[in-house]
């Protein structure tokens, strides 16, 4: 096999080239390559300096992930970059596209960085559990400062070259379609001056004068790092920068790193990573599908999912014709989204004219006409199967032929709402999260007769639109929502059998989830669906509602709010628990967390293995998918899967049993059988 890596010689420049699609990652014959070209270039006298530059879309984007888990073979990557920055010829970077994790640490070990304005450069090795592992956490502060160095290692977003040179860490921005030239005269410039090595840096001081910038740090992004390993070994990382010598700050980060790379999180988070890739893939809907050409989309319901929905597609440049039956809905309704548009553009998140782009995209209308000419049309109505049937009647009538008709429902039957068409290949589900214009997940339903060419460009438009999609058969709550009524089910039963409410949540939040059921019930509104009648009460909900306790929005739900909306529990509501589990004749008694949380996972990852054995999901990885993008699963547990799978299915087993809890046949055969479900 010829090496991902060739030389060039320009005058008494050595040009070093990695030729290595898709993203130049640094497997080992690009290790080897990059080794190679150093020492030829310090045999030959008449090479005075070297650039280091890809061929392709991008500078090396970072190691090769396939490696991962396998026996290392050598140079390794830190061998390989020490032996590029002893080199006595100045070494430059030419960056472009992007210089991610290995391949900024590539760009660290060089003595100069240049880049072409449109690069960035980041150690997002975090996103994986990991903290960098070639020494870029101890070259990075000795260039840049503890305090520049944080953010990039403890949070991992890559940053631009603007910001990148100014705070030390490029060089020069050089011109965008003349790298290479100017990355070899910048490199003649630098020929017969000492090299500066980053390794030798003294920009770490600041932490050593001000150590609070760590605590400082930590407080600041503590929500964000919260229940993540890799962001405090990070910040560790950096810290030992300052306080040891550049030889044992490379110990120390090599020791952080392998605790991570053999602990669960880095293993769940790399699962994921991989996971998110397949749900990409439909199993039997051929690569090759024609997609359908989505040019304008008409959504039906200008409410907060209809509105959130359209957001999306504006926000991609795809024109949006909106249907709302009153003139005062739909004037609400492009309301709110001006107003959503205008508060991103406060936070700086968007440009006054990105918003007057966005909102130009949009049509609003009250005619069933104007769709006519929409290559999808997504309905956002009432959650009854009588009211979509009739919209849905109604699209067949008006919209044009060879469109996609899509329905928002989160647990209605699409096979039969498909069947009030005379197109039912042409009908699907999209089921997206609210607030639709925020959250990631996007359910995609596949009805019985969905069409292959139908599905791929739903998939494909996910992407566009800034979605994870994952796809789930017909089944009441699909996916998502069918696993987590079994969740809510037992937390209605602990409450009712001695648990407090206030415990349920409290385990789910300790286990890492952003709110527990009970928060969440006050968050979105008690009485969403309730009948109205204070006088007809068959549960603690609707006793609630009776009470007019019903949530945020009063001040008053489970749990009694301050101005804050910090919530507390309430006398009044434990009463009304109280009540009702004595009508039932439930004795209570003390319940432990540990049965807390048994009783609200396990039954969810036995729903999740009947799913799988229905065929409902592709791949257990896609139900993790579904889980960690709609439902605040934590990311650093795999999603319920593999979580199950990390606690050992014959465990899950033994749980549900001890609980009297259902136990589906293909959980409990994969169980004896020693598998597991990833």
């Amino acid at each position: 096999m010829s090496s991902p890596i060739r030389t060039e010689r320009h005058d008494n420049v050595l040009v070093i080239i990695s030729d290595n699609p898709p993203v130049n990652a640094l497997g080992q014959a690009v290790r080897a390559g990059l080794v190679d070209g150093i020492e030829q270039a310090l045999g030959d006298n008449s090479v005075e300096a070297v650039v280091i530059r890809c061929d392709g879309r991008t500078f090396f984007a970072g190691a090769d992930i396939t490696e991962f888990g396998k026996p290392p073979k050598g140079p390794s990557l830190p061998d390989a970059l020490d032996k590029l920055e002893a080199s006595d010829k100045p070494v430059v970077a030419a960056i472009h596209g992007t210089a991610l994790g290995g391949g900024c640490e590539v760009a660290l070990a060089c003595h100069y960085r240049v880049a072409v304005p449109s690069a960035k450069m980041g150690l997002p090795e975090v996103k994986l559990g990991l903290i960098p592992g070639a020494a870029g956490t101890q070259r990075l502060p000795r260039l840049v400062g503890a305090e520049a160095a944080l953010p990039l290692v403890a949070i991992g977003n890559p940053i631009p070259a603007k910001k990148a040179q100014s705070i030390g860490l490029l060089d020069e921005l050089v011109g965008e379609d003349s790298l290479e030239a100017d990355a070899i005269a910048f490199a003649k410039s630098k020929v017969g001056q000492p090299v500066p090595r980053s390794s030798e840096g003294q920009a770490n001081q600041d932490g050593v004068k001000n150590p609070d910038i760590f605590d400082e740090f930590r407080a600041k992004n503590g929500r964000k790092m919260r229940g993540f390993d890799a962001p405090n070994a990070a910040i560790e990382a950096v810290k030992a920068a300052g306080e040891l010598d550049y030889k044992d700050g490379v110990a120390k980060e090599r020791e952080l790193f392998t605790k991570l790379m053999t602990g669960t999180q880095s293993k769940a988070m790399r699962h994921y990573f991989f996971a998110e890739r397949a749900a990409n893939k439909i199993d039997d809907v051929p690569s090759d599908t024609p997609l359908i050409d989505v040019k304008k989309v008409g959504i039906i319901g200008a409410g907060t999912m209809g509105g959130g929905i359209a957001m999306n597609f504006l926000s991609a440049g795809i024109p949006v014709t909106i249907l709302e039956m009153k003139q005062e809905a739909l004037d609400r309704g492009a309301g709110v989204m001006r107003k959503n548009y205008e508060n991103a553009a406060k936070r700086g998140r968007m440009s006054a004219e990105q918003v007057d782009q966005a909102m130009g995209l949009l049509t609003p209308t009250l005619d069933y006409d104007d769709l006519a000419d929409c290559d999808l049309v997504i309905e956002a109505v009432y959650e009854s199967m009588d009211v979509k049937k009739e919209v849905f009647s109604k699209l067949d009538e008006v919209v044009k032929q060879g469109a996609i008709l899509a329905s928002n429902t989160s647990y209605l039957d699409i096979n039969k709402i498909a069947m009030a068409t005379d197109r039912p290949g042409y009908v699907l589900g999209l089921h997206f999260f609210s607030p639709a214009n925020i959250m990631k997940l996007l359910e995609i339903v596949r009805g019985d007769k969905t069409r292959d060419d139908v599905l791929a460009t739903s998939m494909k438009l996910a992407k566009k639109i800034g979605k994870v999609a994952a796809v789930s058969g017909v089944c009441p709550g699909f996916i998502g929502n069918r696993m987590l009524s079994k969740r809510q089910e037992q937390a209605n039963k602990l409450i009712m059998e001695g648990a407090n409410y206030w415990d349920v949540d409290d385990v789910l939040l300790e286990f890492g989830f952003p709110m527990g059921p009970f928060q969440m019930g006050d968050l979105a509104g008690l009485d969403i669906g309730w009948h109205r009648d204070p006088s007809k009460v068959t549960t603690v909900r609707e006793a609630l509602c009776a009470a007019e306790r019903f949530g945020q929005k009063n001040g008053k739900g489970f749990y009694d709010y301050d101005e804050a909306r910090q919530r507390t529990p309430s006398d009044e509501v434990k009463q009304i628990i109280a009540d009702f589990a004595a009508k039932e004749g439930n004795e209570q008694r003390d319940i432990s967390k540990d049965e807390i949380r048994e009783r609200l996972l396990y039954p969810m990852v036995n729903e999740g293995a009947k799913i799988l054995d229905e065929g409902m999901a592709q791949r257990a990885s896609d139900i993790d998918v579904v889980w960690i993008n709609g439902y605040g699963w934590p990311l650093y547990t795999g999603g319920p899967m593999f979580w199950a799978d990390t606690v050992g299915l014959p465990e899950v087993v033994v749980g549900l049993e001890r609980h009297g809890l259902e136990v589906s046949d293909y959980l409990r055969s994969k169980a004896e059988a020693g598998e597991s479900f990833n």
